[in-house]
């Protein structure tokens, strides 16, 4: 078969075209023929040494995926070869990442897909879409599931509602019954914003974005979806209603981050932090769950009619796959492995 490796961390160039054995699954474990290999920062920055890896000699790099249980291991129950799926954490403290013709992971990791749902939409969640149902769900008064009617009454303003979070963000929680207020920075992504579901878009270039919030919502956002802290924290903070939750999943444009303590504390206002590579099994068992019900409903499309534009490389382009998600291509950046 074919797989995308790195046996050191650095710059795209460190990724290399090679022809492995394909690997039989273990105990608890499932082989799935991948169709379709997504892409993501965490992605590119894992591979290029920026974040906390696992060492291996080798490494496949890639998180999320969709293709076709191939081979099953021992103790698997709940799928069968020819189960068509989605993959998520696929290379997490494991060298076995998406970005190969056949991948094994953790039967946990592999889930059966909906009937209808072709594999880019499938690719296109893992990180993006368990990302963001965990920054819906970490509110003090809940809902620790997502189902529409679960956001009924609530406001969430979703930043940068034109990445792949901030799409997951919108389609969900409109999903779930919120009334959606998005931030962007130009027309186009005020479009895509839009096509996603969101209620509201917002251009934060122009004029006062804490005024331009509060004409939306005068008693404040019950819950944020955070990009960018560093910048949007003061913002965050005088746009909260009381007890409100601000989850912030990135550290765009800074690693550190203030805000005023007055309004702060005095609205009772909480700041979680959200990592899916260390949120424990019930949250990532809950996501799972409430994706696939909302995969059912229809309400994750993905696509530039979605909101959420596709840009494809083949196998041996990853490092060009690495290189746009890096250079914050607009949308969702996917490989395409096989034709399955």
């Amino acid at each position: 078969m074919k797989a995308i490796v790195y046996r050191t961390p650095g710059a795209s160039d460190v990724l290399s075209l090679v022809e492995p054995e394909i690997a039989d699954p273990g105990a608890g474990e499932v082989r799935v023929r991948i169709a379709v290999s997504g892409v993501n920062p965490t992605d590119w920055k894992s591979r290029a040494g920026g974040t906390a890896r696992a060492t291996f000699a080798e490494t496949v790099p890639n998180q999320d995926g969709s293709g076709i249980v191939d081979a099953l291991g021992d103790d698997v129950e709940g799928l069968a070869v020819g189960d068509r799926v989605w993959v998520h954490l696929a290379q997490h403290q494991r060298p076995t990442g998406t970005a190969q013709e056949y991948t094994v992971v953790p039967a946990s990791r592999a889930i059966r897909l909906p009937e209808g749902i072709d594999f880019a939409t499938a690719a296109s969640l893992g990180v993006p879409a368990v990302t963001a149902h965990r920054a819906l769900t970490v509110h003090e008064d809940g809902p620790a599931r997502l189902a529409p009617g679960a956001l009924a009454g609530r406001t969430v303003l979703v930043a940068g509602g034109a990445g792949a979070v901030g799409h997951a963000a919108i389609q969900l929680a409109r999903w779930a019954g919120a009334t959606v207020i998005t931030t962007v920075s130009s027309d186009a992504k005020a479009d895509l914003a839009r096509a996603a579901g969101a209620h509201h878009v917002i251009d934060y270039t122009q004029g006062d974005l804490v005024e331009n919030i509060r004409e939306i919502a005068p008693d404040g956002v019950d819950q944020i979806v955070e990009v960018s802290l560093a910048t949007n924290a003061a913002v965050d903070a005088e746009v909260a209603a009381g007890h409100a939750v601000i989850a912030f999943y990135a550290d765009d444009n800074g690693d550190t981050f203030s805000m005023p303590i007055r309004p702060t504390f005095a609205k009772n206002i909480r700041v979680q932090g959200v990592l899916l590579y260390t949120v424990g099994e019930p949250a990532l068992d809950a996501a799972v769950a409430d994706i696939t019900r909302a995969l059912e409903d229809g309400a994750l499309p993905v696509g530039e009619d979605a909101g959420l534009p596709l840009t494809w490389f083949p196998l041996a382009e990853t490092a060009a796959a690495h290189d746009a998600v890096e250079a914050a291509t607009v949308g969702k950046v996917l490989i395409r492995v096989a034709e399955l």
